[in-house]
């Protein structure tokens, strides 16, 4: 594979993994839908609140996707997984009105179509893992993994949309775009899934960096623009086109790739012509056996780390798996009840889809920034992945204690930090799993990790209905008032702040972390002029 092509393959890849993960959170636009599902099938606000869990609990087989992608394919894996998607959601949507379709059904439905998140998370964090060298790879997951918190914007507005003229139905609505919606991405983007050899070359990527920095900026202020903007149905359709255009344009990126090369190529080849010289020649070899050492390097590197049921053994994932519980997973369990949040605060149902909008565009800036961040400061500093995420929790704790008071500016204000800091969580979590237990098997123990969400939002999830439950009047199955949440927000303020008193400690204990890759630069560094030297002498 020449260069070029490899170099254009690697930026193609991504774009693919990008595109998958906007349409990769169905699950995410249940709120907005969840208080209408709750009438149509007099479903409790416990039995609600297990749904929630359902689309979770199928982390719990998510590791099936880890020992997947071991013999198959990438595209595969994340068509496996749209599959399951489609199955999970496309027979809740035509058997909805069935009146023997049961609350037993969906719950099944849904857990099948959450665990095939798992199995499109699994292949696009391999994809961005194995198509990036080391010191480029965590940006690459951080891009693409920024773009999974859009997933609820991007649903809303297509509902918005393509149902402008039906009121009605959104449950139905929103079931026929969760199923169909990843299959057709995921079919578009499957000759693009597929590992290459990643291109060593550093402007290259620097140059494809900060263009992808450039167009996801841009979409996520255009995200929240929308947000906040008007809601009018002919606002939703034009920002409909605009917002389909922005998640497209990641595209150029690796069209101006392979233009640059071709022009590379070219003018290589005119010199070439023109010298003839054995230098050229001496070079070349000299810069293949750079190139075959640094692969060396990162062969060596992804070998490294423990796996599977080993991991369990040790401290160091007890306090992972529960700092996470005790705040991303928290953070995920208040979205999922952001319709009853919205509902018991007295507002109407077509507002639910703006606090959902806008949890999910800062949810976007959130999984964005730290790799943001990272990228330009990794050069003279680096912290580590659990130092961050503890630093994350603590705004994200006082954002549950702002919640009980009653403004509808506190709700907002709250939900737009709990979005953005849960989505940053989320996403440094990716890299932290392959910091503290190596890359090697990375897809089975990352699903390990993310078993604390159906967990947590089975544990907190419950107990936020029981609380909602013994608010509401006897016989009805709505809450109306501060005081349905206001013990749940004063627990999970201080759950978080445990959380972030637990990371803490895991980042003093993994403290050699902050500086291993400076010193890992600084040897490079004297290795390579250790070796010119040499050449030198020669």
């Amino acid at each position: 594979m020449s260069f070029s092509s490899s170099s254009s393959l690697q930026w193609l890849s991504l774009v693919a993994t990008i595109w998958l993960q906007i349409f990769n959170g169905p699950n995410t636009d249940f709120p907005v839908y969840s208080s209408e599902l709750k009438d149509l099938k007099s479903i409790s606000q416990v039995g609600i609140n297990f749904l929630a869990f359902a689309s979770d609990a199928g982390k719990l087989f998510g590791w099936f996707s880890g020992l997947a992608a071991i013999y198959l394919p990438p595209w595969s894996v994340a068509a496996t997984g749209a599959a399951l998607g489609l199955l999970g959601y496309g027979l809740q949507f035509l058997l909805l009105d069935h009146p023997k379709f049961s609350y037993a059904h969906i719950f099944a439905l849904t857990a099948v179509a959450g665990n095939g998140i798992c199995w499109i998370n699994t292949a696009c964090y391999l994809v961005c893992i194995k198509n990036f060298a080391a010191d480029s790879r965590r940006v690459a997951v951080g891009l693409s993994t920024s773009y999974v918190g859009l997933s609820a914007k991007v649903f809303t507005v297509m509902a918005g949309a393509i149902f402008y003229r039906k009121s009605h139905h959104k449950a139905k609505h929103y079931l026929l775009l969760n199923s169909i919606a990843p299959v057709l991405v995921s079919l578009i983007v499957a000759p693009f899934m597929r590992f290459i050899l990643p291109c060593k070359s550093v402007s290259n990527l620097s140059l494809g960096f900060i263009a992808m920095f450039t167009i996801t900026l841009a979409t996520g202020i255009s995200a929240i623009i929308g947000t906040i903007g008007s809601t009018s149905q002919g606002f939703a359709r034009e920002y409909s086109l605009s917002l389909g255009v922005l998640l497209a344009s990641p595209l150029v990126v690796p069209v101006a790739m392979k233009f640059k090369h071709a022009m590379e190529e070219t003018l290589r080849n005119e010199k070439e012509n023109r010298i003839h010289d054995l230098d050229d020649a001496e070079t070349g070899e000299i810069i293949e056996d750079l190139q075959v050492k640094e692969e060396d390097d990162d062969k060596e590197e992804s070998e490294e780390g423990v796996g599977g049921v080993q991991i369990l053994r040790k401290v160091d994932f007890w306090l992972y798996f529960s700092s996470y519980l005790f705040s991303a997973t928290l953070g995920l369990v208040f979205l999922n009840n952001l319709g009853q949040i919205a509902e018991s605060r007295g507002l109407p149902r077509e507002e639910t889809s703006t606090l959902v909008s806008l949890s999910s565009s800062f949810g976007f800036f959130g999984r964005l920034f730290p790799f943001l961040i990272d990228y330009y400061s990794s050069k003279s500093y680096v912290i580590s992945r659990p130092a961050s995420m503890a630093t994350l929790m603590a705004p994200m704790a006082v954002a549950f204690f702002v919640l009980s008071n009653p403004t509808r500016l506190s709700l907002y204000m709250s939900t737009a930090v709990i979005g953005a800091f849960t989505g940053a969580i989320t996403s440094i979590a990716v890299s932290a799993t392959t910091e503290l237990f190596g890359t090697k098997h990375f897809g089975i123990n990352h699903n390990i990790v993310v078993a604390n969400i159906p967990l947590g939002s089975f544990v907190f999830g419950y107990l936020a209905a029981l609380l909602y439950q013994r608010g509401s009047e006897e016989g009805s199955r709505s809450c109306r008032g501060t005081a349905c949440y206001g013990k749940t927000f004063l627990i999970w303020g201080t759950t978080c702040s445990l959380g972030s008193l637990l990371c803490t400690i895991l980042s003093s204990i993994n403290y050699e972390m902050v500086v291993r890759t400076p010193v890992k630069l600084s040897l490079d560094l004297c290795r390579n002029l250790e070796r010119n030297l040499t050449d030198i002498d020669m």
